[in-house]
């Protein structure tokens, strides 16, 4: 039966990455068949453990995607292997205000499926204190089991053992402490770590992050925490969101790299066929295809090169005029009229839709939603409620003429300005979809 755990910690930027990503090239090491998942919308962390285990990982979100997808996606993540580890997001019980098993916290994923957590504790400034930290975690939520403690950031033997000998007396092991060391940091930018496929010594990062968890985890005693998962036979056979067509012609590049495992695996086995194409290389979308999905990335960090990707572009507008064309996000962004780069210089984009964007003028939008669509579209039909997230910096500095595509609002019911787009057969917004409500 295969076995699984959680990562977690008690806050964002503790390190559940890096020990994550070293406990897994580790035990991928020693030939254990396993397999990520990922807590939450994320489209980055999946990438660094796909390159880290070798097989695809899964995003597991408890707000977004009904119990029976959510069991579903489980149980093919289980499917052939010895061991399942799921990283988790933010704190262990940060989430929405929802029912407990639905508010997208890690710990409802480690209660749906009775996955022990090894919580990942940042103990920079703190020593005996980290046992009242660990103690209150324990007994917070009888559902929820830490199973083991993984101390990061420990500034010498000493201070390991002193904080070692007090979370003894709860009877929870420390399973592993790791030292501070600025050289295991991975770069970031402003949505998250540099993407993996865009470093050249990937390798050489994940083995020394291997290296790093075999020097100072306790990968045995690790292994031997993790515990079977628990399944429910009621799951969705059905994909997240319809396949918007037959061919399915998919943006893919360093412009446009976001889109979730679980929707092209949905689309496949629904018998739909995904062709890849790339912008930055100013290819068009193959004509054999159906439909064109632009999904989001960084256009703004490639703004020059595509407002001159005339290829692209002109049969961007030439597939239009007959097959649907979506874009979630960036892809939203490069649908517009303008696109305005970090230093204030406006690109023209393809102009399918009206609206212009700008990098430079920028403010956080990060968060769950729920859409109703106000007309057919390819992600659903009119008056179907689909739930995603939003996470972005761009504004729009001109809503365009165009007819909105969605009414948004946020996980307290309040309802959101932006609204995308839709004209012809092209339709766009900043939200990503995840999954039907």
């Amino acid at each position: 039966m295969t076995t699984g755990l959680l990562i977690s910690a008690i806050r964002s930027g503790a390190g559940k990455t890096t020990v994550t990503l070293g406990l897994l090239a580790a035990l991928a090491r020693r030939g254990v068949r396993l397999r990520a998942a990922k807590a939450g919308p994320d489209y980055i962390d999946p990438a660094f453990h796909a390159a880290a285990t070798g097989a695809p990982c899964v995003n597991l979100d408890s707000w977004t995607m009904p119990p029976p997808l959510l069991q579903a996606l489980m149980a093919r993540a289980a499917e052939g292997t010895d061991l399942v580890a799921v990283e988790g997001v933010m704190g262990l019980f940060d989430g929405v205000p929802a029912e407990p098993l639905r508010n997208g916290s890690s710990a409802s994923i480690a209660t749906q499926f009775r996955l022990p957590v090894i919580l990942v504790l940042d103990v920079t400034a703190q020593s005996q204190s980290a046992a009242a930290v660990v103690r209150g975690f324990a007994t917070h939520a009888p559902d929820v089991r830490i199973a083991g403690v993984v101390l990061n950031r420990v500034g010498s033997d000493r201070h390991r053992k002193l904080i070692t000998d007090a979370i003894a007396a709860l009877g929870i092991p420390v399973v592993g402490a790791v030292p501070r060391d600025a050289a295991l940091a991975l770069p970031e930018r402003h949505l998250g770590l540099v993407q993996a496929g865009e470093h050249g010594d990937i390798a050489k990062r994940i083995a020394a992050l291997a290296d790093m968890a075999e020097k100072h985890l306790d990968l045995d005693a690790i292994l031997a925490l993790a515990a079977p998962i628990a399944t429910s036979p009621a799951r969705s056979t059905t994909p997240a969101l319809p396949p918007p067509g037959q061919r399915i012609a998919l943006a893919s590049d360093a412009a446009f790299s976001f889109i979730y495992p679980h929707l092209l695996d949905g689309w496949r086995h629904a018998g739909a066929e995904i062709i890849r194409f790339s912008p930055l290389a100013d290819e068009a979308p193959p004509e054999h295809c159906d439909s064109c999905w632009l999904p989001g990335g960084y256009p703004e960090l490639y703004a020059g090169a595509l407002a001159t990707a005339t290829t692209f572009r002109d049969g961007l507008t030439r597939f239009a005029q007959t097959r649907s064309v979506h874009g979630e996000c960036g892809g939203y962004m490069v649908l517009g009229e303008g696109l305005e780069d970090a230093d204030g210089h406006r690109h023209a984009m393809t102009g399918l839709l009206s609206h212009t964007t700008s990098f430079q003028k920028r403010k956080l939008h990060l968060g769950y939603r729920e859409a109703k669509l106000l007309a057919d579209s390819v992600i659903g039909s009119s008056g179907a409620i689909i739930r995603g997230h939003e996470f972005h910096y761009a504004s729009l500095t001109d809503i365009g003429r165009d007819e909105p595509l969605v009414d948004l609002t946020n996980t307290d019911g309040l309802s959101l300005p932006e609204r995308g787009g839709r004209r012809g057969h092209v339709t766009g917004t900043f939200f990503h979809a995840i999954a039907r409500a």
